[in-house]
């Protein structure tokens, strides 16, 4: 929940600045406050940024005060949404159940779903990483297709804290991940202080497709340097 109208456009100005050089073969998005997508979504004609919310309900219309749906999203030309972050899990109730339920209403309407799992400090110390993960996928992509699919392994504990997970455990997890899916082609992204620090040895890692960026983005500098590497 960062910038208003005028701040985003004031950071996307800047942050364009910085792709000039970006490889072709390279996806950028912005996942924004819905507050923002209409007036980034017409800043964004023709370069190569693509748009992205933040969630999606999973009805089409109806009695669901607050909530967004997939046709709104499409109407204002947005191709991505985060489904399933561990903050919406945290504090806002969202289970697998909704989760999947989320997942298969972008899909109908053509958005792609970034799909977060993770586990919290407690699950990692008791040993239980893999069993949490693994149940969560095994529930959240009942009915979904996989050939439009991006997931974000987000272990919770170095979310916003600083403390980000080891690079090789990054990617020895999101390894098992990719070990579950019925397609192994399917971008998995690391999430979790990602920062222009550690964004060189995260990537070099075999397995990692990519980052899910949170704090370090919000200046245009540094995520443009985190884009480029």
């Amino acid at each position: 929940m960062h910038k208003t109208q005028q701040e985003a456009i004031a950071f996307l100005g800047e942050f364009l600045g910085y792709l000039a050089d970006t490889p072709g073969d390279r996806d950028v998005v912005l996942c924004v406050p819905f507050t923002s997508l209409s007036v980034l979504s017409k800043s964004l004609h023709g370069t190569r940024v693509k748009l992205g919310a933040q969630n999606v309900h999973w009805a089409e219309q109806g009695a669901f005060t607050g909530e967004i749906s997939a046709p709104m999203l499409v109407e204002l030309g947005v191709r991505y949404v985060i489904i399933g972050h561990s903050e919406r899990r945290q504090y806002f109730g969202e289970t697998d159940a909704t989760v999947n339920q989320r997942l298969k209403a972008a899909q109908k309407h053509g958005l792609t779903p970034i799909l977060c799992v993770g586990e919290t400090k407690a699950q990692r110390d008791a040993g239980e990483t893999e069993a949490h993960i693994f149940n969560q996928l095994a529930l959240d992509l009942v009915g979904v297709d996989q050939t439009n699919l991006v997931i974000a392994y987000e272990p919770i504990w170095a979310i916003g804290t600083g403390e980000t997970c080891n690079e090789n455990e990054a990617n020895r997890v999101i390894g098992l991940i990719r070990s579950k899916l019925t397609n192994a082609d399917v971008p998995i992204q690391y999430g979790g202080s990602v920062n222009v620090n550690n964004i060189e040895a995260i990537m070099a890692q075999p397995e990692i497709d990519g980052v899910l960026v949170g704090g370090a983005s919000l200046e245009a500098e540094s995520f443009g340097r985190i884009v480029n590497v």
